[in-house]
């Protein structure tokens, strides 16, 4: 009496599920976090970083005043993020990289400015039109490192992309540059009727 065969033929079809589902998993948590990154930074950048006081007067410069880098970069972040759909393959992998440099550089240049007393001393001599004026009694606030995280975050996205970008999927071929195609009747010498019709759907006879 013959045994019937085991059907190992369907474990492929069935682990196809779970792989599919951990790259949509995946693609969502970057989305999450470059989108969180970029905001945490661009608010920050928005906030006054240092304080202080010049000739009586208070001064103050928020952290786009203090360095432009940490919102520039996190819109650059943000940007290749949305790129990520737009490319297959290798591309992927620049993107993630591209994304996971705009987030160091972010956060690394918001870790500078979180001691950087040049911006609030150009302030100062500002107010007081005098080009040695400087701020005394500075203080920094706690915004700047608020940009770091957020600038960590944006690198900890850069890198998933790099790691799973591949599997990830990507805008169709419908999204593809439209390719010119020949008349079907003028390749094999159509009649003059079916030339007057490709004209009048829009083709080229020629």
């Amino acid at each position: 009496m013959t045994s019937l065969p085991s059907p190992r033929t369907a474990e492929p079809a069935v682990e196809a599920g779970p792989v599919k589902k951990n790259s949509r998993r995946s693609l969502g948590v970057m989305l999450l976090l470059t989108v969180l990154g970029a905001v945490l930074v661009l608010t920050a950048a928005s906030r006054v970083w240092a304080t202080g006081t010049a000739g009586g007067l208070a001064v103050e410069v928020t952290g786009s005043a203090v360095s432009g880098l940490p919102g520039g970069l996190a819109l650059v972040g943000l940007a290749s993020a949305v790129a990520v759909f737009a490319v297959r393959g290798v591309g992927k992998l620049v993107v993630g990289g591209l994304v996971t440099l705009a987030g160091l550089g972010a956060a690394l240049a918001a870790v500078l400015g979180a001691t950087d007393a040049g911006a609030l001393h150009g302030e100062a001599a500002r107010k007081l039109a005098l080009v040695s004026a400087q701020a005394d009694q500075v203080s920094h606030s706690v915004w700047p490192w608020v940009a770091a995280l957020g600038g960590l975050l944006l690198a900890v996205a850069g890198l998933l992309t790099v790691r799973s970008g591949r599997d990830w999927p990507a805008m169709g071929s419908r999204y593809d540059a439209p390719v010119r195609k020949t008349a079907p009747e003028a390749k094999s010498g159509g009649t003059p009727a079916e030339l007057w019709q490709a004209l009048d759907r829009g083709e080229d006879p020629t």
